[in-house]
């Protein structure tokens, strides 16, 4: 027997969104991009995109169990019988289904965006939102062109709250994700140099962000960090746009989410908020000051969708890191073993600074040393040579031992170090893999982290299979990217 989620999409449905037409009767559970996620039961959308033409999957997609697919054009080794809602363009139709979806659904609709903390901040506000009512949120990093489609496509009509993500490495490309998701609550972490290339400057960059404002549904609200240099021109953009209900997080003493005390505890910080005339404590299960800010965004956002912030706070306290975005493995070797802690998803400046205050928090066994292990940040335009050198002044701050870099920038950093703590370069991460694993030993706590374009999980694998007992996650994060 088919779940309820079997209704998510109808053929009558689909038909209505896109214009699409399709003789087969059919109703689907889920909507996918991707046979190697595909679900049984799922609605398979053919994207042609710049590497692969989806179409070329369908058949695949028929074999894994899908419902239907939408396609532009009958594929090779499908019968003209199959269910294909047949449409103009897929890419388009996958917008139309999200657009869809957006009208039907009642829920309380909360996007992210921000130079750093967006997926982290918004898989813990799922979190959050889920001890009180149904909460759907967008899977890992789907926050572009077809990320926060295929999100709103997937968005159940009767969830309480909606919580997606928006991304964007150019001007102009929040507007049209702001427009198709209608927030009612519409957050930027923080401003800070992230895809200079692409921008004159940081102000630039702010402005960029501040397009998630464009579409904030009447009487909405804006969740903006009080302690980012940025919040005064952000806020006049938000009251530009028509909003009048800001809330403001941190440690300002204007803040309306006010960071009173902040004191570690465990694995994380123990937190004093005041919201409103009422305060509150919190547990924030991961460690580092850039944690305790998206805690205090965190908060701020359940508060601007009128969630009950006292349950928000308490079940923030349960939430665990995704995989390369700060959680921590034991990697067991036969003579003890070692902390990795995987943040190899992406890296800037910021979040690698972050990363390197954790490191510096955590405390190694017998022997063991404090490691990391860094690949380019990618997207730095012109500054990025001077950017990753400078990273030698944190880690030294943060007393880390040794360090391995990878790629052509990460080498100005390796000439900037001390000799004592240049553990080893080379021109790529599958390159520098047996560098690193050849190093490590029993006691050492190790950081791995990227750009997602340099690779780094390559470095995470390897380590992890030195296990000799398999690794075992820990609920950490390094920060809050």
């Amino acid at each position: 027997m088919m779940s309820s989620a079997a209704s998510l999409w109808t053929r009558e449905d689909a038909e209505t969104a896109t214009g699409g037409r399709c003789p087969v009767p059919w109703r689907a559970g889920g909507v996918s991009i991707d046979t190697r996620t595909l679900a049984p039961g799922d609605l398979f959308v053919a994207i042609s995109g710049p590497n692969h033409d989806g179409h070329d999957f369908v058949a695949r997609a028929f074999d894994a169990g899908a419902a239907a697919a939408v396609v532009s054009r009958v594929p090779e080794g499908v019968g003209a019988d199959a269910p294909l809602l047949v449409v103009d363009d897929t890419l388009r139709a996958l917008e139309d289904l999200g657009r869809f979806a957006r009208r039907r659904t009642t829920a309380r609709v909360i996007a992210i965006t921000g130079s750093v903390g967006k997926t982290g901040t918004k898989e813990a506000l799922r979190t959050a939102l889920a001890g009180q009512a149904t909460v759907f949120a967008s899977e890992g990093s789907l926050n572009n062109h077809w990320g926060l489609p295929l999100s709103l496509a997937r968005t159940p009509r009767d969830a309480a709250y909606a919580v997606v993500e928006m991304g964007m490495n150019h001007p102009g490309e929040i507007t049209p994700l702001s427009r198709m998701a209608r927030p009612h609550v519409a957050v930027v972490t923080t401003v800070e140099r992230v895809h200079a290339a692409h921008f004159d400057s940081v102000e630039a960059i702010a402005d960029a962000k501040a397009e998630i404002f464009a579409s904030v549904e009447p009487g909405g609200a804006a969740v903006l960090n009080h302690d980012n240099p940025h919040f005064m021109r952000l806020a006049a953009s938000a009251e530009a746009a028509g909003i009048d209900r800001i809330f403001s997080f941190g440690r300002h003493d204007d803040a309306g989410v006010r960071l009173l005390v902040s004191a570690p505890e465990g694995v994380g910080s123990r937190i004093r908020v005041r919201i409103g005339g009422e305060t509150i404590d919190c547990q924030i299960p991961m460690p580092g000051t850039r944690w305790v800010s998206n805690g205090l965004c965190i908060l701020a956002a359940a508060a601007a969708a009128g969630a009950d912030i006292a349950r928000a706070a308490k079940a923030l306290a349960g939430y665990t890191l995704p995989k390369g975005r700060g959680r921590v493995h034991r990697v067991v070797l036969a003579d003890g073993g070692f902390d990795l802690i995987d943040d190899s998803y992406n890296a800037s400046p910021v979040s690698m600074a972050a990363a390197f205050e954790v490191l510096g928090l955590a405390h190694p066994g017998a022997g063991g040393r404090r490691i990391a292990v860094l690949g380019d940040m990618l997207e730095l335009g012109e500054d990025a040579p001077t950017l990753h050198a400078a990273l030698a002044e944190p880690l030294k701050a943060h007393g880390v031992d040794l360090v391995f870099t990878c790629g052509p920038s990460m080498a100005q950093l390796f000439d900037a170090l001390p000799s004592a703590v240049r553990g080893g370069h080379a021109s790529d991460s599958a390159t520098l893999v047996p560098l690193v694993t050849t190093a490590v030993r029993a006691g050492d706590v190790v950081t791995v982290k990227g750009s997602a374009g340099s690779g780094m999980g390559l470095v995470v694998a390897a380590l992890l299979a030195l296990s000799d007992g398999g690794d075992v996650p820990a609920p950490r994060a390094v920060n809050g990217d």
